[in-house]
């Protein structure tokens, strides 16, 4: 890891590139490889747009935790598919409108886990824990889970840019459905994930991701299917809509140059 600050867990395969550190390369961070940053700069040879779609994905997190936290009164989130801990994280955007607000994250990944612990240490409201974001039970029933998230208060559960990374099969639409059901009246759920309406970009990416990550990835999907994942929800304004559109804080946001592929999502209220 070329900061040098966490150790390698022995069951990762750094020739492999991983969706979470192809995405810290996007953001400018340090927790990668070789392998990540060749398979980003292939990608951003045909989809040009991807380093400030990342960009842009970031600053939504940001935005949609800091209205939920202020605005809605939330004070609990759980992170599905987190990724590597980056500049404003959930718990540092939350805890600053609360600091008794509290933050679990969840990812697949190993280094996740390793940084996660070491960046947390010392904060006793936010946990990382290593889990299939598709493991509902194994997650809710998780002991720091369940030490942080009173599941009997509103929660806004967190699916920022990752539900493409679940096939089909899977039924991400599902693994949402799932978590809502589980959560008290005046919960939120965070969706978004990349679309396109080119079905040559779609199935471009779709099959080089898949290729790349070995096989850890779903598919590149339309703007129809992420409807569907906020079925029977009470969607907020401005609704589902490209992500920097989304109550940004500037005109002066990052514009992507070519929107061959988006990150299309919004928050959803449960009643």
């Amino acid at each position: 890891m070329s900061n040098g600050d966490t150790s390698i867990p022995k069951n990762i395969d750094v020739n492999v590139p991983s969706v979470a550190r192809m995405y810290d390369y996007y953001l400018g961070g340090k927790d990668n490889y070789p392998a990540d940053r060749v398979a980003c700069e292939q990608l951003l040879e045909h989809v040009p747009s991807t380093k400030v779609l990342a960009v842009n994905n970031r600053r939504f997190l940001r935005r949609v935790v800091h209205h939920l936290a202020s605005e809605y009164g939330i004070r609990q989130f759980v992170d599905h598919g987190s990724g590597l801990p980056t500049q404003d994280n959930v718990h540092q955007v939350a805890q600053l409108v609360d600091p008794d607000a509290r933050v679990v994250y969840i990812d697949n990944d190993p280094i996740v886990l390793a940084h996660g612990k070491a960046i947390l240490e010392e904060n006793d409201r936010t946990a990382v824990i290593q889990a299939d974001m598709r493991d509902t039970e194994g997650i809710f029933g998780h002991p720091e889970v369940s030490r942080l998230i009173d599941f009997d208060e509103p929660v806004a559960a967190l699916f920022v840019s990752v539900l493409h990374c679940i096939p089909d099969a899977d039924d991400p639409a599902g693994l949402v459905r799932r978590v809502a059901e589980r959560l008290a009246p005046g919960s939120f759920l965070v969706v978004c994930q990349l679309v396109s309406e080119d079905a040559v970009t779609r199935d471009f990416v779709t099959d080089f991701m898949a290729k790349s990550t070995g096989n850890q990835w779903g598919r590149v999907r339309q703007q129809d299917d992420v409807h569907g994942f906020l079925e029977g929800l009470d969607v907020l304004d401005p609704g589902l809509v490209e992500v920097s559109t989304w109550r940004p804080d500037s005109d002066l946001a990052p514009k992507q140059a070519t929107r061959e592929w988006i990150e299309f999502g919004g928050v959803g209220r449960k009643w």
